[in-house]
């Protein structure tokens, strides 16, 4: 009872401060189920900053991880983007420094570079084009014309786009340390206790996880897919957050994550207590130069065009 009361307190704080900053709160899908409920939007990183700014807001509270803040900053200059957590960051965006891909770029002077949106404002500057979990496959088929393309950070989705695609890249030797955590075995043995749910995997997974995937998905085509279809079990290979929001949109369907060890302790790090105070404090703040940005946005505006 006092628990319940605390939190309506809490809820009831965050709106408040929310109207008096003129703020919008977004949620990624991999946040506690506690921010994913006190947030306006929520989904997947590029899909909330560009939410962001088609709103009035002056605030952008970004529930998630750095590189995501970032380019809220860049899709929204006149907009003040703060993070209730400044210290979570995303390992695999940080396996690749600027000095990295300008070697490589060196390396292969005629190459087309395409990057993961999963990557800094300052390596976004240095892209050609930008890619999401989404349109990965679609950006290097459109590239189909050039000679050669360096595909940044992640190996596996670059893997699973040259499956696809059957085009060969120059790939970085990057992942996500949780989506590397759902193993092959792990399928078998939900497929076992779950034979009749469908297996749904983010690109991001090993490719043997992939494999034995009925859809290889980003979050939001998830979220799409389960909507689609008739069938009522579905073993979910991501993130253990995107599992609530799932059950959320869709209470008369089950869930079951693919591994419990797929968690994400930087998405984690959020917490209402801390959206509270980041509104209170209005910190910490996440800008990018314009110089930066301005290169960034380039990359990510190609994308929009052939997407």
């Amino acid at each position: 009872m006092l628990k319940n009361k605390i939190k309506q307190d809490l809820d009831k704080k965050i709106l408040e401060l929310k109207k008096k900053r003129n703020a919008v709160i977004l949620a990624h899908n991999y946040q506690l189920p506690e921010v994913q409920d006190v947030a306006d939007f929520r989904g997947d990183s590029l899909e909330l900053s560009r939410q962001a700014a088609k709103t009035s807001a002056k605030v952008i509270v970004f529930c998630g991880v750095h590189f995501m803040a970032e380019t809220a900053s860049i899709l929204c200059p006149d907009k003040k983007v703060i993070m209730p957590d400044i210290n979570a960051a995303c390992p695999m965006a940080n396996m690749i420094s600027v000095s990295d891909l300008r070697k490589l770029k060196k390396e292969h002077p005629e190459a087309v570079v395409v990057g993961y949106v999963n990557t800094s404002a300052e390596i976004k500057a240095e892209l050609d084009y930008c890619c999401t979990s989404t349109n990965a496959v679609g950006v290097v088929d459109f590239l189909k014309g050039k000679k050669e393309i360096i595909f940044i950070p992640d190996k596996y989705l670059a893997d699973y786009v040259t499956k696809v695609t059957g085009r060969k890249l120059i790939v970085w030797n990057g992942f996500c340390p949780t989506h590397i955590k759902i193993l092959p075995e792990d399928i078998k043995r939900e497929k076992k206790f779950h034979p009749f749910a469908k297996v749904m995997a983010h690109p991001e997974c090993l490719p043997a996880v992939l494999s034995m995937a009925d859809a290889v998905l980003s979050t939001s085509q998830m979220s799409k897919f389960v909507k689609a279809t008739e069938t009522k079990e579905f073993i979910v290979g991501t993130e253990v957050g995107l599992v609530y929001r799932l059950k959320q949109d869709n209470p008369t369907k089950e869930f079951y994550p693919a591994s419990e060890r797929a968690v994400c302790p930087n998405m984690k790090r959020t917490t209402e207590e801390k959206i509270l105070w980041a509104l209170e404090e209005m910190k910490e703040e996440v800008r990018v130069s314009d110089d930066v940005r301005l290169r960034a946005k380039k990359a990510i505006d190609r994308m929009l065009e052939i997407i």
